[in-house]
């Protein structure tokens, strides 16, 4: 059979035409190339079938393309939206808590079927995280492709000069760059766009190895973007340009990019304003995205748009610049040729840039390139011959640089024809695609010959149940009230098809002594060493496939090793508290900033593992697939049991992780505080009473019992 494919690319507005590049700062070139690639690999003959998850939106701000469901693209290839969060758009820094919900769409979509995807390849930090947990809940292989990397935006805006707080509350950065590192823990090979990503950026993260990396530089689709004029596109873009130039036989310096901050197009503006012998000679054609109300656009976006402005204004640059309101997708090789026809020059002013997949599009239209002295650009021009690099953050080389780009007649044909035949030669989608197929083929096989693939989880020990119950031991039903507990048991008693778990700390010896105290019907599962041991019925027999696919990478002594010198500050429990797949620790005042150590140790250490951390004091460091939300996943995949019909009852801090995703919640009226921000998830119910009584609150809001 041919391949099947699964993308994930999640933020931002995809759809199958029209591309909304611009529209805000998620809308833009790794929209454009994951759409391609799609369809180039769809056309491939070795190629069976490709899919492109993305997120559904339910909003009227948007186009109600993206409430579809499904939308086919031909050839095989499709786009599916799954629900995420909230029905309205959100911009991906607001994304990351729904993200466990998609990751079990996905995995609900993908165990559906009768075949499972060849590999998975995530797009970005965000699909980044949700390939990671599919992948190791499904065992089916992961490429991963950064696009821009969270470390890298960090320091950057760090050397421009914006607080450390500032750019947590803006970007959440701290999140991106942890699933950047959980999705490179996971990923059997990571496609780079250049090797300077891999070296220098990939580089700086404690999970990236360099043998992951592939440089697969992303290809031009030669049926739009080409030097040939096509008919009438030339009164069109004039149409686009007449109510701003003066003299739009200029040649121009074109740029076209988002209106972000990294982009740095207020510095461009700036250098041109500042040269009297630019203004003389060129326009400056500015095409930054469809824009409709000013105050729909993101601060951002704004603010940018402001600086813009002010500029044209300061340097009085009216009827020399443009910068068109609306244009259409289909519009842009048609710019780009336009430019190339007038002599012009294209420019990309970005502070850091990944690849620059403008840079190819406008090299295969003719147009030579002034180009950021950072990434892509180094390896385009490297190929191409077709331009000049220039350290952006200058403003006296970027306006010289502009200066001589189109000075010399002869010197601007010969970068002409040079990016012409080099896009021609080593940036076709053909290339592209294959050295992809061939690149992921071989990785994601050698991946499952030393992880070889989990089968179709089997029937567990004790018999399937229709709705499963899953009870915090430790804190929810720690000091019951009798009365409340009498009616516990005895409701659960009363409906034979609702199963019973107890999540819980402890070891099973424990865990059975003190539910027996308790009376409560026979339990069907028990998840105890914080997520570290599945166990089933009374008895307890063990879950041998949960301890094989935890057991991958972990190495207990190690993890030991590691933390051994954060004493006194971090001390380890009693033997009584440890097992074999958990490290427990208590931690010692003052113990602000010791759970942030011990992840960075784990981190640097590559050490497959994480911290979780109970009751503001008490650590466990697990195994990496480990977990008590991860346990739940498994079961509900070996018990065929959807989500939707587990109800999970949470009050200690640290379990925020088990209310996110599709499983039902109830938080009890004695909850820890910090679950507080959890209140306004639609499948989170918070109780008002204590206990025992919270929990059947729940379970009457639910209808749990009843259903």
């Amino acid at each position: 059979m041919g391949f099947y494919l699964l993308h994930l690319h999640l933020h931002g507005l995809f759809r199958g035409r029209d591309l909304e590049l611009g529209r805000d700062a998620d809308t833009g070139g790794q929209t454009t190339y994951v759409l391609e690639l799609i369809r180039s690999l769809a056309a491939r003959p070795e190629v069976d079938r490709v899919e492109v998850i993305t997120r559904l939106i339910h909003d009227k701000r948007v186009s109600p393309d993206y409430s579809q469901p499904r939308e086919e693209l031909g050839d095989g290839a499709c786009i599916l939206r799954l629900p995420c969060g909230p029905r309205r758009y959100l911009r991906k820094e607001l994304l990351w808590p729904h993200l466990d919900e998609l990751a079990d769409g996905v995995v609900a979509h993908i165990t559906a079927q009768d075949r499972r995807p060849d590999w998975i390849h995530a797009h970005y930090a965000d699909a980044g995280y949700v390939g990671a947990l599919v992948s190791q809940r499904l065992g089916i292989p992961l490429v991963f492709t950064g696009h821009s990397l969270g470390r890298e935006k960090q320091r950057r805006l760090i050397a421009g000069g914006m607080a450390h707080d500032q750019i947590e509350q803006a970007y959440a950065i701290s999140r991106r760059i942890e699933a950047e590192e959980r999705a490179l823990a996971q990923a059997a090979l990571v496609v780079t766009s250049t090797q300077q990503e891999a070296e220098q950026q990939y580089s700086r993260y404690d999970h990236f190895r360099p043998e992951q990396a592939q440089v697969v530089p992303p290809g031009v689709d030669a049926c739009r973007f080409h030097p040939q004029e096509l008919p009438g596109e030339e009164a069109a873009v004039a149409e686009l340009m007449r109510p701003f130039l003066r003299h739009p036989a200029k040649p121009p310096l074109l740029c076209i990019c988002r209106a972000v901050r990294r982009k740095n197009v207020p510095a461009l503006v700036e250098a041109y304003g500042r040269s009297a012998l630019l203004r003389e000679r060129h326009n400056l054609v500015l095409v930054l995205g469809c824009r409709e109300d000013p105050r729909a656009m993101e601060k951002q976006q704004r603010d940018q748009f402001q600086q813009i402005f002010e500029l044209v204004d300061r340097f009085d640059l009216y009827g020399r610049v443009a910068y068109p309101k609306q244009h259409r997708c289909e519009q842009i090789p048609a710019i780009y040729r336009w430019a190339a026809r007038r002599g012009g020059v294209f420019v990309n002013p970005a502070l850091t840039e990944p690849f620059g997949l403008t840079l190819l599009e406008a090299a295969a239209c003719g147009l030579p390139l002034v180009a950021t002295d950072d990434g892509g650009p180094r390896d385009i021009l490297r190929s191409c011959s077709n331009g000049q690099l220039v350290d952006v953050t200058d403003l006296d080389d970027l306006q010289q640089a502009l200066e001589t780009a189109a000075a010399d007649p002869a010197r601007w044909r010969r970068w002409r024809d040079n990016g012409i035949e080099a896009v021609s030669r080593n940036f076709s989608w053909d290339a592209h695609v294959c050295s992809y197929l061939g690149m992921a083929q071989r990785r994601c096989r050698e991946l499952e010959q030393r992880r070889p693939r989990p089968q179709t989880p089997l029937a567990a020990p004790a018999a399937p149940v229709k709705r499963l119950l899953l009870l915090d031991l430790d804190v929810c039903l720690d000091a019951p009230d009798p009365a409340g507990l009498q009616e516990l048991r005895r409701r659960l008693a009363a409906d034979a098809s609702c199963g019973i778990g107890m999540l819980s700390g402890r070891g099973f010896a424990s865990a059975r002594l003190r539910y027996h105290e308790l009376h409560l019907p026979p339990p069907q599962v028990w998840i105890l060493e914080a997520g570290a041991e599945i166990l089933y019925g009374p008895e307890g027999a063990p879950d041998q496939d949960w301890r094989e696919h935890i057991a991958q990478g972990w190495q207990r002594q190690a993890v030991e090793q590691a933390l051994a010198d954060l004493a006194p500050r971090l001390l380890p429990q009693p033997a009584a508290q440890q097992g074999p797949f958990k490290v427990s620790y208590t931690l010692q005042a003052p113990r602000e900033g010791v759970y942030e150590m011990v992840r960075q140790r784990l981190r640097q250490g590559r050490l497959e593992a994480r911290a979780h951390l109970f009751h503001h004091w008490f650590l466990d460091v697990l195994p990496l697939r480990a977990s008590k939300a991860e346990a739940i996943r498994h079961l509900s995949l070996r018990w065929r049991l959807p989500l939707e019909q587990v109800l999970v009852v949470a009050s200690q801090q640290g379990d925020g992780e088990l209310l996110n995703g599709r499983a039902l919640g109830v938080v009890v009226g004695d909850h820890d505080r910090s679950l507080d921000d959890l209140r306004r998830r639609s499948k989170v119910f918070f109780a008002s009473r204590h206990q025992a009584w919270g929990v059947l609150e729940g379970l009457d809001h639910y209808r749990f019992l009843r259903r």
